[in-house]
């Protein structure tokens, strides 16, 4: 079975959130311990895994905060889509269905 190569992240884009941005719940920043599930690492790579995770410290930092869940769609036909979680704990790039 050939390897294929991870999704590069050029091709994904933060979907808009839940909630508004200056909402009270807008709040994480997405600077815990990082953690991800190995569909998403054999997925996406752990680079793109590591800049998408920047991309959202980055944007927490403008923002003052985020919602705990951010989905990044990807571009790709077919591709699955990747979830970011921040709990208590951790954050977690994830597979929806690794949920």
């Amino acid at each position: 079975m050939a390897a294929t190569r991870p999704v590069a992240a050029d091709c994904l884009r933060l979907k808009p959130q839940e909630i508004p941005l200056d909402h009270e719940n807008s709040h994480f920043t997405f600077q815990r311990p990082f953690v991800a599930t190995r569909g998403a690492i054999a997925t996406f790579g752990a680079e793109t895994l590591f800049a998408l995770l920047t991309r959202l410290q980055d944007r927490a930092r403008q923002h003052a905060g985020l919602d705990y869940l951010q989905v990044f769609e990807n571009l790709e036909q077919g591709g699955s889509d990747l979830w970011f979680i921040e709990d208590a704990v951790a954050v977690t790039a994830l597979l929806p269905e690794d949920y």
